[in-house]
């Protein structure tokens, strides 16, 4: 165990990466974009993890008669992930059992406060560095063209913590220990809710509700993989040539049973006639939406020529369950079929 804040900090990040470099992780996630599949991380490390709606807390780590993980069922995906990540922490790190409350939300390791309890540090530690290693926001900052001074927009950082698969404040905090941002930023950035930045991006339609996150997509997405939950929707924001008779064959996002609750043509702001412009189509998924997404943009008249096409592999299917996580369950039934 470490000693002071400082060491615990260090102790769960380094013990993080060790865990993700005897994984190869970072190689699996630069092939196929996406977050940190933590719950497959636990699998495949052998620690037995069950999901039950916990009362009062969002986790505990049990080491009697054998290591074992419990995450709770009663919250958004990203904190079920958060939770995970910070219970195998507990694991790796040999600690004693912990039982885990919403404590470890409000908690971030950036500043040592008095009489911190150093095995949570540590666990925070190992969390925030699994989740969020500067590697996988780098990756996904190259990806989508975003730059540190971009990390000021709410916006942005708000997809970027979609990306990762980590709530919008605990991304917030993690880019001050990164000293990516300045605290003063951090702060400013948490005045806007995340439900402001939802509305905006579903312009004139309103949801029953808002506690699905809104991911605005891109060509720059293409080939990446999404995770989200059921209750999310997404903006698919693809340039259109429309001026050549081009246009992207919605039908497709149809057919796949996705609803389409927005479709419009944006115009580039641009002198020249002619020029192209971009398709702005909301789409919510159907329940539990699993596989890969495939849109051809073609003339309607002949929809065997294609000038270009986008394709992304959605997993609409969160928050986990009670009982087993999605990833044990899916690799028993291929474990089966084999």
């Amino acid at each position: 165990m470490a000693t002071s804040y400082d060491l615990a900090v260090r102790a769960g990040a380094q013990a993080a990466g060790r865990i993700q470099r005897s994984l190869g992780l970072r190689q699996q996630i630069e092939k196929t974009g996406g977050a940190v599949n933590i719950f497959a991380a636990i699998h495949e490390l052998d620690v037995p993890l069950l999901l039950r709606p916990l009362d009062g807390l969002l986790g505990a780590f049990l080491n009697f008669p054998s290591p074992g993980i419990l995450v709770t069922t009663q919250r958004p995906l990203s904190i079920q992930r958060f939770t995970a990540a910070h219970e195998l922490g507990h694991c790796i790190l040999d600690h004693q059992p912990s039982l885990d409350d919403d404590n470890i939300l409000r908690r971030m390791p950036i500043n040592a406060e008095p009489g911190q309890d150093l095995q949570e540090v540590e666990a925070d530690g190992f969390a925030v560095a699994f989740m969020m290693p500067k590697w996988l926001l780098a990756l996904h900052m190259k990806r989508q063209h975003w730059t540190t001074p971009d990390l000021r927009r709410p916006n942005i950082v708000y997809q970027l913590s979609l990306r990762l698969g980590v709530s919008y404040e605990a991304l917030c905090w993690t880019l001050v220990r990164y000293k990516m941002i300045p605290n003063k930023q951090a702060r400013e950035l948490l005045q806007t809710r995340p439900r402001f930045l939802k509305e905006a991006l579903l312009a004139a339609y309103t949801p029953n509700n808002y506690r699905g996150d809104v991911w605005m997509l891109t060509d720059r997405d293409a080939g990446a993989r999404i995770d989200g939950s059921r209750n999310d929707l997404f903006v698919l924001k693809l340039k259109e040539h429309s001026n050549g008779g081009y246009l992207w064959n919605i039908e497709q996002l149809r057919e796949s049973g996705f609803a389409i609750v927005g479709n419009e043509v944006e115009s580039l702001e641009s002198d020249s006639v002619g020029d192209p412009g971009f398709r702005r189509v909301t789409a919510q998924p159907p329940e539990e939406f699993r596989g890969r997404l495939i849109l051809h943009e073609t003339r309607p008249w002949d929809e065997t020529q294609s000038l270009s096409h986008i394709e992304m592999d959605l997993d609409f299917t969160g928050p986990e369950e009670e009982g087993l996580s999605r990833a044990e369950r899916r690799r028993r039934l291929m474990l089966e079929a084999a």
